[in-house]
């Protein structure tokens, strides 16, 4: 049994690929055609990355309503790999008013480069639309706390003669060259002269990069709905001067209107904005978390529905070969031997679905695979191996695909882990399957419940089988939802089928499956830090002590 432990151990020899450092993109275009005479574009950029021949949502910008030249206030924040080609897909679509989906969106045109070429593009597609996209890259600096910033204003300029004006701030970075990078764009107030901004969160990466003395341009306009906005005013400031704020200074701003101070003697100013609240959030990395004691609680979830074929057939996939792995062993092996490391007792629980199980061979859904229901926990991956070999014999493969239950089952004990005083755990479910779920509407309800919870779920499809449904679980291509229409709080689910990596090199599969975890344990934990909720004691201790004089 251990040959074959060790056959699939040295067939999916482990590479690195740390990622070299982050980059940050910005988008805008000039010169959208209008497709719709009687009004403008409401443009939104989609960007995609390719991995194995597949197109991947990334992120997207907001929607900039009547604009046929919009410069977007959304950044997207990217991994760079030098030694990687990563390709990049930028598409533009016209979003129907009402409605920021891309169902019903008409679709512009796109244009694709890599990373290391971003640049400026141009696009021409089928003679009928016309139009330049700008993006530009710029690397991040090794600061990544955020900040939390609220604004307000106190007798605006009226710019509309039939109501008051609709007033949103704009701040913009000065950058070493004196070029101006748009770092937030406020929601719209309507008919207000004293509005109240919500408030928001940015990088100081974003805002200053990391510079606390460099230069802010903040610019309120009056918005109108033919995108033509009116200026009301100006002002400078750096966030070191935001910061007082913290001290409790009354931070204030004079708006002006440069065009109105040279003309009008008597003119002071287009009114006043004030900073509300500006509060520095500490953001921790996932080694931060990993060295202050958080441990990765990996799971095992493996499908024995009668689809995957009899096991004693060579042409099954839970076939045992002497030497040879089969597709099951090398996606668990794969993703195990990375997990493991971040677990003290390398004790994993190994669950099994769809199978008729002794004594009385009736199918469930959440068996232990090594039988014992009061400890399902298999001795490293070496254990789990054996004990999957090991219950094959025993069992009866049969169906549905149903995977709703094992990830309540992880939920449960996630759930119990949330609450304790600690709060040490994070939990991976590893769901290896042959075949296109069944219970979909279960598995959505189930996995929206899990986005609140310390836990991510890893689903691999194994076999040749059409897994293009399974895609909805993955938040990628858009926000997955509960039958209820409850949208996930952080996408946790990522899917891929393994025969996207027979030809690719052998760490490809870990590398794939494993990409988004560090960035959801960061995301969980840092979101509770931001709320206020308990972040991993053991986590503030060892940082504290990190950081404290003569360490």
């Amino acid at each position: 049994m251990s040959n074959i432990y060790e056959s699939a151990e040295a067939t999916l020899g482990f590479i690195s690929s740390p990622c070299l450092t982050k980059v940050e993109l910005r988008v805008a275009c000039r010169g959208i055609s209008d497709r719709d005479a009687l009004s403008k574009p409401d443009p939104c950029v989609v960007l995609k990355m390719q991995s194995h021949g597949q197109w991947f949502e990334v992120d997207r910008t907001e929607v900039i309503r009547s604009s046929s030249s919009p410069v977007f206030s959304k950044i997207f924040l990217v991994d760079y790999y030098f030694e990687e080609v990563q390709r990049l897909r930028f598409e533009l679509h016209d979003i129907s008013s009402g409605n920021n989906g891309l169902r019903d969106a008409d679709f512009l045109g796109s244009m694709e480069c890599t990373l290391g070429q971003v640049s400026v593009h141009a696009l021409n597609q089928g003679g009928q639309i016309h139009f330049s996209s700008e993006v530009t890259a710029e690397e991040l600096s090794g600061n990544d706390d955020y900040v939390e910033l609220s604004f307000s204003a106190r007798k605006l300029d009226d710019k509309d003669f039939f109501s008051k004006s609709d007033p949103f701030l704009e701040i913009f970075r000065i950058n070493d060259d004196g070029t101006e990078s748009l770092v937030h764009r406020t929601e719209t107030v309507m008919n207000n002269l004293s509005p109240v901004w919500k408030s928001f969160k940015v990088s100081l990466n974003t805002l200053c990069s990391g510079d606390h003395e460099r230069e802010l341009k903040c610019t309120v306009w009056d918005w109108d709905s033919n995108g033509k906005h009116d200026f009301i005013g100006e002002f400078q400031t750096t966030f070191k001067e935001m910061r007082a704020e913290q001290e409790g200074k009354q931070i204030q701003w004079e708006c002006i209107n440069p065009k109105y101070q040279m003309k009008k003697k008597n003119y002071r100013n287009s009114g006043m904005v004030m900073l509300n609240h500006c509060k520095i959030i500490k953001m921790y990395s996932f080694l931060d978390y990993i060295m202050g004691g958080c441990q990765i609680q990996f799971t095992v979830a493996i499908d024995f529905t009668a689809s995957n074929g009899d096991p004693r057939n060579s042409c099954s996939l839970h076939y045992i070969h002497p030497y040879q792995p089969n597709e099951y062993l090398k996606a668990l092996v794969a993703v195990g031997e990375i997990c493991q490391d971040y677990d003290s007792d390398k004790m994993f629980p190994a669950f099994g679905f769809g199978a008729l199980i002794p004594p009385d061979f009736k199918v469930s859904h959440d068996f232990a695979v090594n039988f014992d229901e009061d400890n399902p926990e298999c001795a490293g991956i070496q254990g789990v191996v054996e004990a999957y070999q090991n219950c094959l014999p025993k069992i009866q493969l049969y169906g549905p695909t149903n995977i709703a239950p094992i990830i309540q089952k992880v939920a449960s004990s996630a759930s119990e882990e949330m609450h304790t005083k600690e709060a040490m755990e994070y939990f991976i479910l590893l769901i290896l399957t042959d075949g296109v779920i069944t219970d979909m509407a279960d598995t959505r309800e189930a996995i929206v419940h899990a986005s609140h919870l310390p836990m991510s779920v890893i689903i691999v499809g194994v076999g040749n089988a059409d897994f293009t449904d399974m895609q909805i679980l993955d938040g990628d291509d858009g926000i997955l939802r509960s039958p209820k229409g409850e949208p996930v709080l952080r996408d946790i689910v990522q899917f891929v089928p393994f025969k996207d990596f027979k030809h690719a090199s052998p760490a490809a599969l870990a590398k794939s499956v494993l990409a988004e975890v560090p960035n959801q344990v960061v995301d969980y934990y840092n979101a509770k830090a931001r709320s206020g909720e308990i972040i991993p004691l053991m986590t503030i201790a060892c940082l504290a002590t990190m950081a404290s004089p003569g360490k």
